[in-house]
């Protein structure tokens, strides 16, 4: 521990004078929320860049494939997407409020207001894992991928891979019929779409689950009572991370949903 000799001689601890709940590098309770903010807003940055690189690698192939963009878009179910984007919207204006309930220490409030936030979240997962069953049990998926319909018709280029493959294995899906007859070398652009498609929606549902852990960690420091107007930092920073969630989510809707 460290000690420091006062003018009399005696020796005091560093320690006896320094604020509750402050770490021991920080001076001040203020000094180490601003450093929290600091760091929480650095984090994001990142997050921010690295979704710009996905949006970057979208726009290129856009760009490249406007067409089997516009046409792919319809495979997609906007009701589901628009749905979504309210329950987020909804997330986040609870979990702001909760920033609320926590500085004036309105531990109720915060509970009810988590919850309410992780329920929103735990509906997101449900609707993208529904929408997610219906593309795999149609095939709707990205052109590597051994049921979707948008190979390249196997059995016209080598007997060995048609044997192999599913791409064809629901000739009643909802889609198959009209992909089928499309150009082939069309119906493969389409799977760029999708690999797309997944991988943006694919990597905000893992933000999605990280920030439901998260919340779940507030909620059960909250229900300890370790919230109130000279600690709030926890609350306020994962409030921040949340609504880049949801901003990001407000982009991805129309970016691919409302392409056409």
């Amino acid at each position: 521990m460290c000690r420091l000799y006062c003018a009399g001689g005696s020796i005091r601890s560093s320690h006896d004078n320094h604020p509750e709940g402050v770490a021991h590098h920080f001076e001040t309770a203020e000094q180490q929320f601003d450093s929290g903010k600091l760091g929480i807003w650095t984090f994001l940055l990142t997050e921010v860049l690295f979704f710009s690189a996905l949006f970057v690698a979208y726009t290129m192939y856009r760009d490249n494939y406007p067409e089997v963009f516009q046409f792919a878009s319809q495979y997609l179910d906007t009701n589901l997407g628009a749905l979504n984007t309210l329950v987020l919207l909804l997330s986040s204006f609870t979990i702001a409020w909760g920033v609320r309930n926590a500085m004036l220490g309105e531990t109720k409030m915060l509970t009810i207001n988590l919850i309410i936030t992780l329920i929103c979240a735990a509906g997101f997962m449900v609707i993208k894992a529904e929408e997610y069953g219906h593309k795999f049990h149609e095939g709707t998926l990205w052109g590597g991928h051994e049921h979707s319909i948008f190979q390249l018709d196997a059995s016209k280029v080598d007997p060995d891979i048609a044997a192999h493959s599913k791409a064809w294995s629901n000739p009643d899906g909802e889609f198959s019929a009209a992909v089928k007859d499309l150009d082939p070398e069309f119906r493969q652009k389409l799977g760029i779409f999708f690999g797309v498609y997944f991988c943006l929606t694919g990597l905000h549902g893992i933000h999605v689950l990280i920030g439901m852990i998260l919340l779940t960690w507030l909620l059960i420091r909250n229900l300890r009572g370790e919230f109130g107007p000279k600690n709030f930092a926890a609350v306020d920073f994962i409030a921040l991370y949340w609504h880049l969630v949801d901003l990001i989510w407000i982009f991805l809707f129309p970016l691919l949903y409302l392409i056409s």
